[in-house]
């Protein structure tokens, strides 16, 4: 009993800064309908600040942590304004989602460049000795985490419920446009918002910082645990983010002692799909209904750059030339890999452009069906005599049978319910390909995997496999180009404008959306059985969520619902690092800020950036839209 006792203060402990950053999550989805990706990134840059006060600089900590979080609040402030606050008028909340996903990933680059990829400790605030209380033992670190959430929970609720700032962001959360209509400055409250939600975030980032080891990628920890506790709890609800985050690390610590720290977040994200499926919204409703009239899912679509058929297929066949050729003029085996590299993920891009350029539905777990696929081949080709074609047969089997069992919570879902439940099956899958150590080798992945062969012949060299590679790429592409041309591809993409009113027409949404999320799935698990034995080696960082949030990076750059667009991703964020090796450290960093410019000011991606170049090139000089659109409304004056 007095060991339960004790990891249970631990788990409380846990929870508690769970909890805290789950109420940055409720705080800016009441206000804005939008989910914050970003929230643990900000806990991250306060603490890491924090530490760089007061142990590198030598500040006495009444100083270093209010400077700490002050900065971190400046920091917060100042990017919100130039890419949340637009965003949130441009875009749909499911795009929303993934910006403020690449504006945790810019952190993450950002902490890189300044603190490098060392881990960083910082004392407790009151000492190394723990608090006796009979035979139980509290580190002192404890009661700050406990004061700093209660604290934090009490000025929130007093804001909220006391206070004419409060009323005003009830407002915003209600109904932002009567609450426009009233005279108050919805940009700013949204403002207001996203501040107190990094006070929040830089709060628990200082507090927590001496209970653990920091890392410039530790932040991407700490927004999945809040969003999970916001989920379970209640994303809606202050209330619910509080239970939700007391509950999940209660969990988190009871397995770790009980079962395996293997498997703790396994069971965590278990019960997460669950809750999705038994009640989406969570244990704990809002305590503000949303007025689902006022805010528009489908703001700012995304048009899709199309190229002139007579264009089309010259530049196709040029295109096919030069990747052909290319090889031959490469001597540098680095920049062959990559461009293998490059060809391979282009192949789980396409993939995941069906799904969520044409479908529009959002996933964040891609990379999850890559390990799937890669993981089952590899094991079958070091442990048995069959065939490497079969083996990735069998990783696509394997993979579409995990997709038919998640599709009972995805296809239900939609919006930020189905990025979050994608996002928990990617996460489910990294914590299995850890612990599972007798399949997937663990941390240290899954060696020895033979190369690629067929009838004798093995695709061993980085050239070799590029040719195999590129056949794979060609067909598929060939095919996909015309499923997206056909009936399929048009209810695809009538999902994706307005599910309602397709369903209307007679189309069967929940048969479409399946259909392509099947496509993905298939691409994605051949794509990871194509990496497997390319590097004859496997683990799971290589095929982890930071792969998924990295493919969605690519697929936006590049230019979504057009197939070839991720190409131009997948070459940018794989070449650039091996060709300029010394930059390569500010791969994550340029990622982040390429993914955030691309949605603000690049809606239609390289790809469409190209391709309105090639339009005003090959016009004939004077002949452009506007003065064409001119005659013809003089004509129609006339």
């Amino acid at each position: 009993m007095l060991e339960f006792v004790q990891i249970a203060i631990g788990g409380l402990v846990v929870g508690s800064i769970y909890a805290a950053i789950a109420l940055g999550f409720s705080l800016i989805y009441r206000v804005t309908g939008a989910i914050n990706l970003s929230q643990g990134g900000f806990a991250l840059i306060a603490a890491m600040i924090g530490y760089t006060f007061a142990v590198a600089w030598g500040w006495p900590l009444v100083l270093a942590i209010p400077a700490a979080v002050a900065a971190t609040v400046a920091i917060g402030v100042v990017l919100a304004a130039f890419t949340f606050v637009p965003a949130l008028t441009r875009l749909s909340n499911a795009n929303v989602l993934m910006l403020t996903a690449g504006i945790l990933t810019m952190i993450e680059g950002f902490s890189l460049v300044v603190w490098g990829s060392q881990p960083y400790a910082m004392p407790p605030f009151s000492g190394e000795q723990p608090l006796a209380f009979g035979a139980i033992l509290i580190p002192t670190q404890a009661f700050w985490v406990f004061g700093a959430t209660a604290a934090c929970i009490a000025a929130l609720w007093f804001l909220i419920a006391k206070t004419k700032l409060g009323k005003a962001l009830r407002a915003c959360a209600e109904n932002p446009s009567a609450a426009s209509l009233m005279g108050i400055d919805v940009p700013r409250m949204t403002l207001l918002s996203f501040g107190l939600a990094i006070l929040i975030a830089a709060i628990s980032g200082v507090i927590v910082a001496p209970t653990t080891s920091l890392q410039f990628d530790t932040g991407r920890l700490f927004t999945i645990s809040g969003f999970v506790a916001a989920a379970i709890g209640g994303i809606a609800s202050f209330p619910g983010a509080v239970i939700g985050g007391l509950f999940l690390g209660l969990v988190t610590q009871l397995s770790t002692a009980y079962i395996s720290s293997l498997f703790s977040s396994a069971i965590s994200l278990v019960i997460l799909l669950v809750v999705l499926i038994w009640r989406p919204q969570g244990l704990i409703q809002g305590g503000v209904a949303r007025r689902q009239d006022t805010r528009d899912e489908v703001k700012a679509a995304r048009h899709a750059a199309k190229l002139p058929a007579h264009l089309g297929w010259p530049l196709a066949g040029l295109a096919l030339i030069v990747a052909v050729v290319i090889p031959i003029a490469i001597t540098d085996n680095g920049i062959m890999s990559g461009l293998v590299i490059a060809a391979i993920l282009f192949m789980t891009l396409m993939g995941l452009d069906v799904l969520m350029g044409y479908a529009g539905q959002v996933s964040l777990g891609q990379a999850g069906f890559m390990a799937i696929g890669g993981y089952t081949s590899g094991y079958l080709a070091i442990n048995t005599d069959i065939a490497p074609v079969l083996s990735i047969l069998a990783g696509i089997g394997v993979s579409l049978a995990c997709a038919l069992v998640l599709s009972v919570v995805t296809l239900r879902l939609r919006g930020l319910y189905l990025a979050l439940a994608t996002l928990a099956f990617g996460l489910l899958v990294d914590s299995c390909a850890v612990g599972f150590l007798d399949i997937t080798g663990g941390p240290s992945g899954l060696v020895g995997i033979p190369s690629f062969s067929v009838g004798g012949f093995a695709f061993a060299s980085p050239r070799a496999m590029y040719y195999l590679v590129l056949a794979f790429d060609v067909v598929i592409l060939i095919g996909l180009s015309g499923a997206m041309r056909s009936g399929f591809g048009r209810a695809l993409k009538a999902i994706r404008s307005d599910q309602m009113a397709a369903a209307a027409l007679g189309i069967n949404t929940v048969r479409y959306k399946l259909a392509a999320f099947l496509i993905s799935v298939t691409l994605a698990s051949l794509a990871g059985s194509l990496y497997a034995f390319f590097f004859n080696f496997l683990a799971p960082e290589m095929v982890g969520t930071s792969r998924s949030l990295e493919l969605v990076a690519m697929l936006i750059i590049g230019g979504e619902s057009t197939l070839v667009g991720g190409l131009f991703g997948a070459l940018l964020l794989t070449l650039l690092p091996v060709i300029f090796a010394p930059l390569a450290i500010y791969k994550t960093l340029a990622s982040g800020a390429l993914l955030i410019s691309s949605f603000l000011y690049l809606p239609q991606g390289i790809y469409g950036a190209l391709i309105q170049v090639m339009m005003r090139l090959a016009r004939p000089r004077g002949d452009t839209r506007a003065e064409t659109n001119a005659v013809k409304t003089e004509a129609r004056a006339l």
